[in-house]
């Protein structure tokens, strides 16, 4: 749980700030771009993942892997086509439009903002 750096297409570009003091001294550089993620915390330094998966994105720099399944690459496709690398949801790929409204505005043509 941490803020990052957001790269071209790549919404983790690699770069980290912690939620906690670390001795890390990656330092910021100008013109970078950060999200930085703030989490509600009771302060006691723990934290704890219990809740599903509410989001999802394709590897960066994920090498290919060959599909079997017709299904499995009509999703992949999809993904690739909507999405590329940029974050999406689940309940996006469940619309009739997959999604591609949501992302892409109301032609569903993919655009690239970054």
């Amino acid at each position: 749980l941490m803020g990052h750096n957001i790269a071209p297409y790549n919404i983790h570009g690699g770069k980290s700030v912690p939620s906690v003091k670390t001795p890390d001294r990656t330092r910021m550089e100008e013109g970078e771009v950060f999200a930085i993620e703030t989490f509600g915390s009771t302060g006691r330094g723990h934290v704890e993942e219990d809740m599903e998966c509410s989001h999802y994105m394709k590897n960066f720099d994920a090498p290919h892997v060959p599909l079997r399944l017709k299904r499995s690459k009509e999703l992949l496709r999809h993904i690739d086509n909507t999405f590329g690398t940029l974050p999406f949801c689940r309940r996006w790929l469940e619309r009739p439009d997959g999604g591609s409204t949501t992302v892409n505005g109301q032609n569903g043509k993919q655009t690239r903002y970054l």
